[in-house]
């Protein structure tokens, strides 16, 4: 790898990377270390609301983060953005230079249960190997997002999988049918760290068996016996949350409603992409202020 990364691009070329929302289907804790992290089984998917990451060609690395929840990154020192830490640590391992120009837009809340700074970070990693013509050795691919962070290799994947360990473990699964799914944020922040303070045994006992394959009411089955751990402490520290799963119950046609990741975001499925549009435009009617994609 001779070449550096921004020699790949021409000086008008724009190179494009999505960021898609990770939502943890299902979310239960099934222990915790001794180091004091918690051991879990998740069941991913990747929605179609995302970020997005542009490349230009430019004498130096820079970053400008644009769209409706910028504001909420841009008093942050450029060092401590996933994005930054991911073009370093990428030109870390491979000798290049970050000489090139990234423009984020950022439509996912921040801070959402999304997985949005990880999946910003796995889009990163996955633009730059596109740039330098090469996908990275697997396991120095799979450690550079983990250092990143426990939930880049999950997105760095970015399709089905089943999720153990502390987010390390992962298993890639067949293509799920395709679900008709709302996400909802109340736009309130929820502290991660004080959740995961608020869990005590008895934990949870996940099936030997990872999640297979069938069509969307098998699917919905299978996720009605599952649960998201997080979910009722996430309701004692935000009733917000509470609210937003009681609204989207309401709705016509919701088979299943659910809080992803730590929240506050939460998501409802549907049958048929009907339901799911009169539910929405009827969720902002009423609440114009949440966010809903």
């Amino acid at each position: 790898m001779t070449a550096s990364a921004e020699s790949l691009l021409r000086p008008t070329q724009v190179v494009r990377e999505t960021a898609p929302a990770k939502v943890n289907l299902w979310l239960e804790i099934t222990g915790r270390r001794a180091d004091g992290y918690h051991l879990l089984d998740s069941l991913v998917v990747f929605a179609d609301a995302a970020d997005t990451l542009e490349a230009r060609a430019a004498e130096s690395f820079s970053l400008d983060i644009t769209g409706p929840f910028a504001p909420t990154l841009r008093g942050e020192p450029r060092e401590a953005n996933l994005v930054s830490r991911a073009v370093e640590a990428f030109c870390r391992v491979t000798g290049r230079t970050p000489a090139l120009s990234i423009t984020l837009t950022k439509t996912l809340p921040v801070a959402a249960g999304l997985g949005g700074g990880s999946a910003d970070a796995a889009a990163t990693l996955r633009l730059l190997e596109r740039l330098q013509g090469t996908r990275l050795p697997e396991s120095i691919r799979r450690n550079l997002a983990l250092e990143l962070g426990a939930d880049v290799p999950a997105c760095l994947e970015n399709r089905p999988l089943h999720m153990t360990g502390i987010g390390e473990q992962l298993a890639l699964l067949p293509d799920l049918p395709d679900l008709q799914m709302l996400l909802v944020n109340p736009g309130v922040p929820v502290s991660t760290g004080a959740i995961f303070r608020l869990l005590a045994p008895p934990w949870s006992e996940a099936p030997e068996h990872p999640p297979g394959s069938g069509d969307a009411d098998t699917l919905l089955e299978v996720l009605s016996k599952r649960r998201n751990d997080l979910e009722a402490p996430a309701c004692t520290l935000a009733p917000e949350i509470a609210q937003t799963l009681g609204a989207l119950r309401r709705t016509e046609g919701c088979a299943l409603a659910r809080m992803s990741g730590s929240g506050a975001t939460c998501f409802a499925i549907y049958r048929n992409h009907g339901e799911r549009a009169q539910a929405a435009e009827a969720l902002r009617q009423r609440y114009p202020n949440w966010w809903i994609a």
